[in-house]
């Protein structure tokens, strides 16, 4: 007797969700690191980090080590003292996050083109950059906070991304025992990362690509790596210990930073401060350790619900088949775990002549 599995024919629920995150991942850049946390079903709304604190620790100072060699000396036929580990929780509340895009049957059935495969496609886009946007908020709200300039605040910031700016940030990274980061969320659909060659990661906006070219001696583009592997499709190159990756969806601070000195030399609003005297951009760069901190990945079976309907279905709320609908929604929270260990740089960018 014949039965009905799995793999009879095609899920189209589960093909429809494979389509939407091949969609989602080319917009991932943040979402590419961090500590994923899956994300279980009837589990709570709230997920829970866990870091064992090192010794002489504490949870407003996490990444200090304190070891003294005189309290670790040994009597003669006496037992030391035994001792406990302690653990820290971050907790974060998931969030839901949803939107639906709706057409007509005569969109479906007369437009020239074939609109409901576009609106499939921008769902996937725009889930992606949902999430994107929501990391962003997170992580650039940073307390570790490097200005271009070493000036005291955003609204002073004209200097451009420098050597001795980033020199500062690995220094501080490594004074906070944070480890360079070595995996990577794969490209599968899966909750599974693939391994990379050692670094700190900046992510930034697309805009400052020619300023870490003409600002840092010994930029490496990636056109020049050879055998060596690019970590993200969106890889620009590296420098010392850091390897940058850009989007555009990585925007500035309008400005926001200090007036710059000379006409055409600093963006301001998106264009050339022309007449000189114009509040500069601020662009964030947000630089990242190992776990610095974690978010839920958009991966594997109950990440994400997604549903469509056909413009020719009909339903009883729609029982001449005239409105077609795709939907999707899912829980998510992005949290900063360790603010040491990861950085903010704030820099303004050149104008091109």
């Amino acid at each position: 007797m014949s039965t009905q599995v799995m793999n009879t024919q095609a899920a189209r629920v589960g093909k429809l969700k494979g389509e939407i995150l091949a969609h989602v991942m080319p917009v991932e850049v943040l979402g590419k690191f961090g500590l994923k946390k899956p994300m279980p079903k009837n589990a709570s709304e709230n997920v829970i980090y866990r870091r064992w604190l090192p010794k002489g620790a504490t949870t407003a100072l996490p990444n200090n080590w304190v070891v003294v060699p005189a309290s670790h000396q040994l009597s003669e036929g006496e037992t030391p003292v035994a001792e406990q580990v302690s653990a820290q929780d971050i907790t974060a509340t998931l969030v839901e996050y949803g939107f639906i895009y709706r057409w007509s049957n005569r969109v479906e059935d007369l437009y020239e083109d074939d609109v409901p495969s576009e609106i499939k496609r921008l769902t996937g886009e725009r889930m992606g950059l949902l999430l994107e946007m929501i990391r962003y908020g997170q992580l650039k709200a940073a307390t570790n906070v490097f200005r271009a300039g070493s000036v005291a605040s955003r609204s002073l910031v004209i200097a451009l991304i420098g050597a001795n700016l980033l020199r500062n940030i690995a220094r501080g990274l490594s004074a906070n025992l944070a480890s360079k980061i070595t995996g990577i969320l794969s490209a599968s659909t899966g909750v599974g990362t693939q391994p990379i060659e050692a670094a700190f990661v900046i992510a930034l906006s697309s805009d400052l690509e020619a300023d870490c070219r003409s600002q840092l001696t010994g930029f490496v583009h990636i056109s020049e790596y050879g055998s060596r592997q690019a970590m993200h499709e969106n890889e620009l190159g590296s420098w010392e210990s850091y390897r940058f990756i850009c989007s555009p969806h990585l925007t500035p601070y309008l400005a926001a930073g200090g007036t710059t000195a000379g006409a055409n030399t600093r963006l301001t609003n998106g264009i050339a401060n022309s007449a000189g005297t114009e509040a500069a951009d601020v662009y964030p760069m947000i630089v990242l350790s190992q776990e610095c901190f974690g978010d839920v990945a958009l991966r594997g079976k109950g990440a994400m619900n997604v549903n469509m309907i056909s413009a020719s279905t009909a339903t009883k709320d729609d029982i001449l088949g005239q409105r077609g609908m795709i939907g999707a929604s899912t829980y998510f929270t992005c949290v900063r775990l360790n603010e040491g260990q990861m950085a903010v740089a704030e820099v303004a960018c050149s104008f091109l002549v």
